[in-house]
């Protein structure tokens, strides 16, 4: 099997994407296939290289999920082409996650295997709950047992005389189908019906909601409240402190789905801005970002950058594609020695610093015409540079141009319209289930207009609600036909997300 690849079978966490592993980052790097679980955060796939396959087991070419034979054929078969595999499971491969018939089985087919832990959803789940399930006044001990045996199994074998005297926390997995009969016959076997106990349902997501409640009385209180699964049940007297020491609900977003448009590579810092504040993304892509299909003129204008004195960027990506492309011809960041440096906002400015340059000027407004403003008065008889997009408005080089400067423009990276939303995608749309779309430039604004289907423009306004970055992007969706319901007044990601926070707490 000298040719043979290697399966990484490998825990996501319990949903929360900053909780997996760095190795396990570091497997999603090198993959080259991933089968991952339905309940795994599909933004963990942006961790993988833009040519590794992935497939979920719950959305097949063949329109149905895979059984675990079916899984681990694939894992041999994937393996034997000589492939690096990740295994993407919720939670932790080895609690109650069936990682242990996969690694039999690679094992059976010669196949070499590792095993990557995850945190399991008994401590991520409780901890963004506020429940300590260790709490020295309160248990010394801590269970783990599943409320879904295999079905094969002709006698339960859990113990529930066992578990009603356990003298410690009791963690419930994958049992809310079954809380009235876990509960029922912890009862019948002596747990007392006041023991402090709580579900958790899709802990350590934006949609996490807990209910607490003694434990005769929980399921009724469970039903009340409509809890979906996957839902944890944790029963005894550590559920105490949850009310002490609650956090993660709490937060502004919590429960909001945001849509976010933006291109798939740039989606991932905006994301965790979002999930900070509590909500949930739906990564939506409306435009693609490319490199020119023809570097002749950036290249030209690099070699020719002493000739200038202020470079212009008005977009991280702008600052990406042109300084990278700068290396790749030969030069370095010495090669900008007698240039300025414009940015039209800190983000932008940000992109600079990575590679270790400063901005010069950063307006105090972070759009074109404040840039073009603020840059006005200085560069009356001088050359300035702009690294631009394929697309964009022009009134930057006319206003320079107004002060007596010359502005060359050079087309660093394309905006390229997506043709269509993926079909999973389209269905939350049609839906409605989705908050908020966060729009983030004119560009997006116009393609999301023509990507959304008639379905999805009618939940817009009543379950769906659009925030626009600034004054241009609000006009440009206005002029599609799309109604804006909140804008940033500090035109950057966080100011997005406060626009979104003001309207929530006005409702």
């Amino acid at each position: 099997m000298a040719n043979s690849g290697k399966v990484f079978l490998v825990g996501a966490g319990p949903g929360d994407p900053g909780l997996i592993t760095l190795k396990a980052l570091k497997c999603l790097s090198q993959a080259d296939f991933v089968l991952y679980d339905g309940l795994v955060n599909p933004l963990l796939l942006l961790n993988t290289s833009a040519d590794t396959e992935r497939t979920c087991r719950s959305h097949t070419a063949h329109g149905r999920m895979l059984n675990q034979t079916e899984i681990n054929q694939r894992l041999i078969d994937e393996a034997r082409s000589g492939k690096t595999v990740v295994r993407l499971k919720g939670g932790d491969p080895f609690i109650f996650g069936r990682g242990g018939e996969e690694a039999e089985a690679l094992r059976t087919a010669g196949i070499d295997y590792e095993i990557v832990p995850g945190v399991t959803a008994a401590t991520g789940a409780s901890a963004y709950a506020g429940v300590s399930l260790t709490h020295r006044k309160w248990a010394s001990a801590v269970a783990f047992v599943t409320g879904h045996e295999d079905p094969a199994k002709t006698d339960s074998l859990l113990d529930y005389a066992a578990l009603a005297a356990f003298p410690g926390t009791l963690v419930f997995y994958m049992g809310l189908h079954r809380l009235e009969e876990i509960t029922r016959r912890l009862i019948e076997f002596g747990k007392s019906p006041a023991t402090p106990a709580i579900v958790i349902s899709q802990g350590t997501t934006s949609r996490q909601q807990s209910v607490t409640a003694p434990l005769s009385d929980l399921p009724a209180a469970v039903r009340q409240a409509q809890l979906r699964a996957p839902s944890l049940i944790v029963v005894g007297d550590c559920v105490r402190q949850r009310e002490t020491i609650r956090w993660f609900e709490q937060r502004p977003l919590l429960g909001r789905r945001i849509g976010i448009p933006r291109p798939l590579a740039q989606a991932l810092p905006v994301v965790e801005q979002a999930n900070d504040l509590g909500a949930d993304c739906l990564l939506m892509p409306t435009i693609d970002i490319l490199p020119p299909e023809d570097w002749t003129a950036v290249d030209e204008a690099i070699s020719r950058l002493a000739d200038y004195d202020w470079l212009i960027f008005t977009s991280a990506n702008g600052v990406e594609y042109f300084l990278s492309r700068l290396r790749e011809t030969g030069g370095d960041m010495r090669d900008l020695g007698g240039l300025k440096l414009a940015t039209i906002g800190p983000a932008t400015a940000a992109a600079l610093e990575t590679f270790h340059l400063t901005a010069d000027l950063v307006p105090p407004e972070f759009r074109a015409e404040s840039l073009a403003a603020t840059l006005a008065p200085h560069v009356q008889g001088q050359r300035l540079l702009w690294a631009r997009a394929s697309r964009g408005r022009d009134v930057l080089p006319q206003t320079l141009q107004g002060a007596g400067a010359t502005v060359d423009e050079v087309v660093t990276y394309q905006n390229v319209d997506v043709d269509n939303f993926d079909p999973q995608v389209v269905e939350v749309l049609d839906r409605g289930e989705v908050d908020w779309i966060a729009l983030s430039s004119p560009s997006i604004a116009r393609q999301l207009r023509q990507l959304l289907s008639p379905e999805a423009l009618g939940h817009i306004g009543k379950t769906i609600r659009l925030a626009s970055i600034s004054p241009v992007t609000t006009a440009a969706a206005q002029e599609a036909g799309l109604t804006i319901h909140a804008e940033a007044r500090d035109y950057s990601w966080p100011g997005l997300f406060t626009a979104i926070q003001e309207f929530e707490s006005a409702r």
